[in-house]
Order: C-alpha cells, then structure tokens, then sequence
C-alpha cells in the first residue's frame, strides 16, 4: 500500500491523538470529513492503525515489579524456539518478548506485582523445562522515558 502526505499526516495526528475528532482531523489536513475518513478507514483495513488505546499508569492502580531477562536457551533449533515462544504468548505477566541476536535469545519485559512472583514465574518455567539454559535478571528500579516510535515530523 502506497502512503502519501495525507496518509502520513492523519498516522502522525492519530499517533500523536488518538480521541481527535472526525472534523478535527480532517481540518487539521485540510481535507473535508468525507475524504479524510474513508483514508482512516482504509489505513484500518490495511492493517496499519491497529487501533486506538489509552495509556494508563498502572503504577497508580497497583503495586508492581518491572523486570528485564536476557535468556539463553539450551537448543537452538526450530521446535526449541516455538517451546519457548508459545510459552511466552501465553503468560500473562511477560508484556514484551523480543528474539535478539548475538550472546543471547531472547529479552523480556515482566511486570509482576513484586519480585516473589516473578521468581516463582521464573522456577516455573525451569521446572517446565521449556528449554532455558540461562537466564540473567536486571530489575528495573526507575523508567525514564517509555514512547513509541515516532513517524517522521511533518516537514510542509
């Protein structure tokens, strides 16, 4: 699919401010309503808006532990990486899992209520035996800066 300026200014607007209104999009592009919501349609179709969320401070709603773990696994084959991965989609606590190259497999992002939970997490896996080799914690003590990737600013 083949963006243009339009397109490119109403993904920057929405990333930016998702609960912007029909009319104020538009405006902001200078496109009429018509127009301008049938190309945020077609950008939803496409699959490139995947969708539209509210960021919220769990840290104010409850007590929690974020914890970073490189892994290394034993086997390095196809069904050892699936073992691994599909263990991951499944646990609700790991938010981010990453396949990384170079020293280690795979980093994760982990937030549990405390640091007990997630080292029950954690020997849980181990007495599973879903192929980790090692693994090495770092705990996160303050998050200094969390944002998506940003598109290009807007250069007209």
């Amino acid at each position: 699919m083949r963006l243009d300026n339009y397109d490119l200014k109403i993904l920057r607007i929405l990333q930016q401010n998702g609960r912007i209104t029909k009319s104020g999009l538009a405006e902001a592009i200078n496109l009429s309503v018509t127009p301008c919501w049938e190309r945020v349609k077609r950008l939803e179709d496409s699959g490139i808006i995947l969708g539209y969320s509210a960021r919220i401070n769990t840290e104010i709603l409850f007590k929690q532990s974020t914890v970073l773990v490189e892994i290394s696994l034993k086997k390095h084959n196809l069904e050892a990486f699936k073992r691994f991965e599909s263990t991951m989609q499944e646990c609700p606590l790991v938010t981010e899992c990453y396949a990384t190259g170079g020293g280690i497999d795979y980093l994760l992002k982990v937030v549990a209520m405390d640091i007990d939970q997630y080292q029950r997490l954690i020997d849980e896996w181990l007495q599973a035996d879903i192929g980790i080799d090692r693994y090495f914690t770092l705990i996160v003590t303050k998050m200094i800066k969390h944002t998506p990737p940003q598109l290009e600013p807007d250069d007209s």
